[in-house]
């Protein structure tokens, strides 16, 4: 029999307030069934699916309002201008930026870090300068820099981590030196989880007069974001991990900074006059989307932050952190497995091994159960290196996961170590 006491604890708890069936009706992919079995969806943190609002959203563009924009005088090209102009507003309100122009439209994080390494890096890295990243980096944010490096001929320096996926603050702030001349760094580890103090590594930055980029890939979708309170730099994120399109993000840029940048391609809208001797290079954001962009994906983000927004990111971020902890205690339960990343604060990520079970074995064992999980290197191949691991499992929840999801993802390890035995 509940107590008073057990009742409201009960009312408390996210799981009580959120109504995740509800939810789950406003995705039309996970109604399905995949090898017979009801699709049990756990691969967020590759790409999150898309509410019925936001395929709708893109229906309609194309539907009622397709048209190329910034150049076109007639109806429908300033009704299209009009959508991604008023997308780009949301998302500036949405990450707390302090101005419309701060917003540059790209494909995803890895173009906005790409043009962070080719605009700034290339006008202010030289040789013998310092780019610092950490050992948890997605590889894209390793590989522009180490093409910055071997371009300019600066060096690369990687902040450690400790045992249990947590960035070694001390030996960071050591790290800083007058050769540093941007740190770049993951805001949610997209394999541990890990949910770093972005505050405090920008604080110490910058009392090194250093710029921060932070990838925000993993965070966009399950945390509170305001760019001006964490003083970041630079941040860069995807419309596809925040429940929106493929084929569009968004880098965040401060004003002052982005002004000094020279353009990432040339073409047409990013300059203001051509002529055969010179060009002269629009304003900032424009100068930085070059060629016709990604309308129906920014009117498609535009959605999704509506929908985010409207769920309500403090009850997301509640919610998936109690499934989070149902899922630990569930999986680590089990015989064999070797959780990869503990931090004390992390995110619904969760990558794990299995004595005398490959990843890959695992991963496609579990699909044969309807269950999609994410099974290699997990695009971090030094983090592999760093916990002595050729690839992992991993387990990525998103909002509209349940706990009779991971149940289900519990009995099928359950019966994949017995296969495989």
């Amino acid at each position: 029999m509940r107590t008073n006491q057990d009742k409201k604890a009960g009312e408390r708890s996210p799981s009580r307030r959120f109504e995740v069936t509800k939810i789950r009706k406003a995705f039309p992919i996970l109604q399905q069934q995949v090898r017979g079995k009801p699709l049990v969806y756990l691969d967020n943190a590759a790409s999150a699916q898309k509410p019925q609002v936001v395929i709708d959203a893109i229906s309609r563009f194309y539907s009622e309002s397709n048209a190329n924009i910034h150049r076109g005088i007639h109806w429908l090209s300033e009704r299209a201008t009009e959508a991604y102009e008023s997308a780009r507003t949301n998302i500036q309100h949405f990450v707390g930026a302090a101005e419309t122009s701060e917003i540059v439209f790209v494909r995803g994080t890895t173009e906005a870090i790409n043009l962070v390494a080719q605009t700034y890096g290339r006008t202010h890295v030289r040789a013998g300068d310092e780019i610092l990243i950490s050992t948890m980096e997605h590889h894209s944010n390793i590989v522009p820099w180490q093409m910055l490096c071997e371009a300019t001929g600066a060096v690369l320096r990687v902040a450690p981590i400790n045992d249990h996926g947590e960035l070694l603050l001390d030996e960071y702030e050591k790290l800083l030196t007058p050769r540093t001349k941007l740190v770049a760094i993951t805001h949610v580890s997209n394999v541990l989880g890990t949910i770093n103090p972005i505050r405090r590594i920008v604080e110490l930055a910058h009392y090194y007069r250093v710029p921060v980029l932070v990838d925000g890939a993993q965070a966009a979708p399950c945390l509170a974001v305001d760019v001006q309170t964490l003083d970041c730099d630079f941040y860069a994120f995807s419309g596809h991990k925040l429940f929106g399109p493929t084929g569009i993000g968004i880098l965040y840029g401060k004003a002052a900074l982005l002004e000094t940048m020279p353009p990432y391609q040339g073409g047409g809208h990013m300059i203001q006059s051509v002529t055969f001797e010179k060009t002269i290079y629009n304003k900032v954001p424009d100068r930085f989307e070059a060629g016709t962009p990604h309308i129906a994906g920014a009117v498609g983000l535009s959605a999704a932050v509506d929908y985010v927004r409207a769920v309500g990111m403090e009850s997301i971020t509640a919610y998936e952190q109690e499934l989070l902890s149902y899922a630990t205690d569930r999986i680590s339960r089990i015989d064999g497995v070797r959780l990869i990343g503990t931090a004390k604060e992390k995110a619904g990520v969760m990558s794990f091994v299995i004595d005398g079970v490959h990843p890959h074995d695992l991963g496609t064992f579990l699909d044969s159960e309807g269950i999609a999980i994410r099974a290699g290197h997990q695009c971090a191949q030094p983090l592999m290196s760093r916990f002595g691991v050729p690839a992992t499992a991993r387990v990525s929840m998103a909002f509209y996961n349940t706990r009779e999801d991971i149940d289900v993802l519990e009995a099928a390890i359950r019966k994949s170590i017995e296969f495989f035995r």
